[in-house]
């Protein structure tokens, strides 16, 4: 049977013959009485490659951005977010559980900068909440997979702690950005308090992301995790995998980079289809379509009938996402049927 080629998301991928070998041997424990072995050893690793002191495992990213603002923040609380941040436009955890208000913000695609927070700051005449925490997103999603460097995420961290906000990054294609920039992802996170990296998407791991920060940071996450239904029992199983994600999956990003660069030049030689091509940094791809050709919808739907998978990221666009499981040859293939199925 053909495979079809699935350029959705990098969360379809599946984990590699190491992972599944290392969650069959993997040494477990009850991890909510601090007895799993091998998840202490994937919160030691997280920790250590994002150059924080302690880590903690979760179930999804969401979980893991939403535990560190009821970490950082009380009720009532606002928090400054970039208008098409994850957090904001897709979890809604900041509002429904941790009941702090997100203060949307304006960036230059996805880089939030000293400017962009001091021009919404406000005089404090009793009116206005406290605004406590700063979250960035890097790379940002829905900006195309911005890679934000280490200088600009310095600056914006700097100036909210100037403010007294603490900083929380969404990383969950933060190795993404590190191989993109050729940085060490701790270098782009060091002005963080906390940073969510997610395991289950580029990495390839079956499920899970890390938080990580201070260790009386996790100390706090690990007691609002239990409180949220989030403690787990013999975890290793799944932290086993995350370690050989973390170790073995990082270097090989850049293949996904170059595939979506040759994904977004094959894309703009069909009539109909845009894409920007300066703004592919990583592994995501954003086309325009031209409306008097088909809508995102009707195009999907097309492709689908093919075995071609894509995402109609708006009314306006598609997105595409390379990952460990699309090949060089089925990214030509996939351009191939698109020709076929829009330019009939």
């Amino acid at each position: 049977m053909k495979k079809r080629i699935d350029l959705r998301s990098d969360t379809v991928t599946e984990p590699t013959q190491e992972m599944r070998d290392a969650m069959h041997t993997a040494v477990v424990g009850d991890d909510v009485f601090g007895e799993d072995s091998t998840v202490a050893e994937f919160e030691a690793l997280a920790a250590d490659m994002l150059g924080k002191e302690a880590g903690l495992l979760v179930t999804s990213g969401t979980l893991g951005n939403l535990l560190a603002v009821l970490c950082h923040t009380k009720p009532g609380d606002e928090v400054m977010v970039e208008k098409k941040a994850h957090i904001y436009y897709f979890e809604r955890g900041m509002t429904t559980v941790a009941g702090v208000t997100p203060f949307p913000l304006s960036s230059d695609r996805g880089v939030i900068r000293p400017e962009h927070i001091k021009a919404e700051m406000r005089g404090a005449s009793g009116h206005e909440s406290d605004v406590a925490l700063l979250c960035l997103e890097n790379t940002h999603n829905l900006w195309g997979g911005t890679a934000v460097t280490a200088q600009e995420m310095d600056a914006a961290c700097d100036f909210a702690k100037q403010h007294g906000m603490k900083v929380h990054l969404d990383g969950a294609r933060l190795f993404n950005a590190a191989v993109a920039l050729g940085a060490p992802a701790k270098e782009l996170a060091r002005g963080s308090d906390s940073v969510m990296i997610c395991l289950a998407k580029s990495l390839c791991a079956p499920v899970g992301s890390a938080l990580v920060g201070s260790r009386e940071f996790i100390k706090k996450a690990r007691r609002w995790r239990s409180i949220l239904g989030g403690g787990m029992r013999q975890a290793g199983i799944i932290a086993a995998a995350g370690s050989v994600a973390l170790r073995t999956m990082v270097d090989r990003l850049a293949v996904d980079h170059e595939n979506a660069k040759l994904l977004g030049r094959e894309l703009n030689t069909i009539p109909g289809l845009k894409v920007d091509e300066s703004i592919i940094h990583t592994n995501l791809v954003y086309a325009v379509v031209d409306p008097a050709q088909t809508t995102p919808r009707d195009f999907v739907t097309a492709l689908r009938e093919r075995d071609v998978y894509c995402f109609a990221a708006s009314q306006t666009e598609l997105r595409f996402a390379t990952h460990k499981d699309v090949t060089k040859e089925q990214i030509l293939e996939a351009v191939a049927i698109m020709k076929q199925v829009y330019c009939k």
